[in-house]
């Protein structure tokens, strides 16, 4: 019997059923709307210097403006991505200048100081202009993109040769292009840029790692993955089984090792709008109750390999959720900043889960260059484990939650601001993760076999106790 695996886009943080470690207890928590009507508190005008995001909050909603240093412009939250749909929904007053507003409850630490009035540089005018448009997409770099220094990109030189080759009547297609090769030396994929030019969608997207572009390039991406599943399923022990949506297995190997992978962090439920309470409340449920699943038959096993090594990422609160599961004391995991310089804005305390089993015995956590964002952050947190081993091969190197700058053409624009660090203060954008033991996961030849043969290999490492 063939399997399938369909992936969705979820490249968002939000919430956790965990500890959040920010002092001292905050303010109540409202709704920014009720009952359609606009909480009276959070009505005005407010700046988040970290995003550069002005909310215009007035009786009938939120509009956002981009306020970057060529232009402050206001843009739809009907962006192509997650990112650029989803509204902020909760409001907490800090001060009477300061707020904390969250796409859902406990989620994050985006900090809006109130205004009082919009900027005189902010207006709804049009812009059209290729030199505007161009000002506008490289200095929102130079004000929010992270990690010039780790990838070892000098941006002003980038923006100054690149300025020169901007025409009056440059076509759409040229500056495309242009901002394409601009982003190609960072080759950091959760900065993307998609546009649509006479009806024609385009992606520029670069830093994809090796296995996704060679793959995509032979056998195809959809092939590659039901070829791993099939030989993947039918080596696991009886009664292994793919839940979950499709995006979480679990079964035995060998009567005596546990084995789960996990394809996303998220998606695991269709009751609701993504984004929503319900849904975040059910996303987090259906993860622990997979893991109940699994955990119910793992009471024999002497050791537990936890599969990222297809993982594309997904939401921040099941990652922390996923690392619960593996603790028996708190751990401090990471912490999130978007200045160098700056202390964290915040620092996330992992309490281990106390409704269900938790696994303590020797766990093996596999990764490649496909692990990338929520799947780096849950290698990033449980690596600091006494019990947990690293394998496979390098992760890719993009943590950070992508910045949503909608360009005022209708472009859609997403770039990396938020630095994040384990609890030792290490940052592993850019480079990844190195694993403690090597496999030739995804290996170009053979592309599927390559994967359970890895598999086999570290298998034999547990049961010969040479790991």
């Amino acid at each position: 019997m063939r399997t399938s695996l369909v992936f969705s886009s979820l490249f968002f943080a939000l919430t956790a059923c965990t500890q959040v470690s920010l002092a001292p207890p905050e303010p109540e928590r409202h709704l920014i709307m009720h009952n359609e009507t606009v909480l009276p508190a959070a009505l005005g005008i407010w700046r988040s210097q970290e995003s550069g995001w002005i909310l215009q909050i007035t009786p009938d909603g939120i509009t956002r403006w981009q306020d970057t240093p060529a232009a402050c412009y206001p843009t739809r939250q009907d962006g192509p991505t997650m990112m650029g749909q989803i509204e902020y929904k909760y409001f907490t007053p800090l001060d009477a200048d300061t707020a904390k507003f969250e796409y859902l409850p406990s989620d994050g630490h985006a900090l809006f100081s109130r205004l009082e009035r919009m900027p005189d540089r902010c207006t709804d005018a049009q812009i059209t202009d290729p030199a505007a448009l161009f000002e506008i997409f490289a200095s929102a770099f130079q004000q929010h993109y992270a990690f010039f220094d780790v990838r070892g990109v000098d941006w002003s030189e980038i923006t100054s040769k690149s300025r020169k080759q901007i025409t009056p009547d440059m076509s759409e297609e040229d500056l495309l292009n242009l901002f394409a090769n601009m982003l190609k030396p960072l080759q950091d994929s959760h900065t993307k840029l998609i546009a649509t030019i006479d009806g024609t969608p385009h992606r520029i997207q670069f830093g994809l790692g090796e296995t996704l572009p060679k793959v995509r390039k032979s056998i195809g991406e959809s092939p590659w993955l039901v070829g791993i599943l099939d030989n993947l399923m039918a080596w696991l022990d009886k009664g292994a089984v793919q839940t979950g949506n499709e995006r979480f297995i679990h079964g035995t190997i060998n009567g005596h090792i546990g084995y789960i992978q996990i394809f996303t962090m998220g998606g695991f439920t269709t009751g609701h709008e993504a984004g929503t309470p319900e849904w975040e409340n059910d996303e987090i449920i259906a993860l622990h109750n997979l893991f109940d699943e699994a955990f119910a038959n793992f009471g024999d096993t002497d050791a537990l390999i936890l599969d990222l090594s297809n993982n594309r990422g997904g939401y921040d609160a099941i990652t922390r959720a996923i690392a619960s599961r593996f603790l028996d004391a708190p751990l401090e995991a990471y912490s999130v900043r978007t200045d160098w310089n700056e202390d964290p804005l915040i620092t996330y305390t992992i309490a281990p889960y106390s409704d269900g089993l938790v696994y303590t015995k020797p766990v093996y956590v596999i990764t490649s260059d496909v692990t990338v964002s929520g799947g780096e952050i849950t290698t990033m947190m449980l690596q600091q484990l006494p019990h947990v081993t690293l394998a496979g091969q390098r992760t890719r190197g993009a943590f950070s939650t992508p910045l949503a700058k909608p360009l005022p053409n209708g472009w859609y624009l997403e770039l990396s601001n938020e630095i994040f660090s384990s609890n030792d203060g290490t940052v592993y954008e850019g480079r990844g993760i190195e694993p403690e033991i090597t496999l030739p996961l995804f290996a170009e030849n053979p592309p599927i076999e390559s994967h359970l043969t890895s598999l086999k290999q570290l298998v034999s490492c547990i049961e010969d106790e040479t790991c």
